[in-house]
């Protein structure tokens, strides 16, 4: 391995309660319930897609317009809780690991589809860890399309074959997959199909 890109919430961080939270708010408003179970779904898409699954999910239609105000206020409402967030939030082993590939040589890339990453890598005080970061802001396709990793690839100038993928998702996973990269799972096995190895956290691969 000479390249590893890493997916950012629920590998390195996890504030997919913040997500959920502000998800769930927006349903309520809308008048509808919003489950823990629901928000399985929105793993590793888009926020456009995630609001498509929460309109889904609540039987909603709802105009381009509409949408796009929905989007930012749920938007506005996550990145209010994300200030607090600090290093403390690193998952187990995480900055660890980060550390030790950069004294081992390997090139370091996020490969999120959160358009947040920077100020979450900003907040969590790892940024200067990363050799390049592709987040939603960057890419056109969602996961499990490899468009993402690809473009970590490339900003890394590496080829695709020595690149390794650190990803709690399944679209992840294959989109990893589909870009010609080894696979690691970070979450149950029984869950997440089709990776090269699996971990719970970080801290075991230290």
């Amino acid at each position: 391995m000479k390249g590893a890109i890493f997916d950012l919430d629920g590998v390195l961080v996890d504030t997919a309660v913040y997500h959920y939270q502000a998800w769930k708010r927006l349903a309520d408003e809308l008048g509808f319930d919003f489950l823990p179970s629901d928000n399985e779904r929105l793993k590793g898409v888009s926020r456009e897609r995630s609001l498509e699954i929460l309109l889904e999910v609540g039987h909603i239609s709802a105009t381009e317009a509409e949408r796009r105000v929905m989007a930012d206020k749920k938007n506005r409402w996550y990145v209010e809780m994300l200030q607090g967030i600090t290093q403390d939030h690193l998952l187990d082993g995480a900055l660890a690991y980060l550390i030790k590939l950069r004294g081992d040589g390997v090139k370091i890339a996020l490969g999120s589809a959160s358009k947040n990453a920077p100020l979450i890598l900003e907040k969590t005080g790892i940024t200067s860890l990363f050799d390049a970061i592709v987040d939603g802001n960057q890419v056109t396709k969602a996961k499990p399309n490899p468009e993402i990793f690809l473009k970590a690839a490339e900003m890394l100038k590496l080829p695709e074959k020595f690149c390794v993928v650190y990803e709690d998702s399944q679209a992840g996973i294959d989109a990893a997959r589909a870009a010609g990269m080894g696979t690691v799972a970070v979450g149950r096995s029984d869950v997440l199909g089709n990776a090269d190895r699996y971990v719970r956290c970080l801290k075991e691969l230290l």
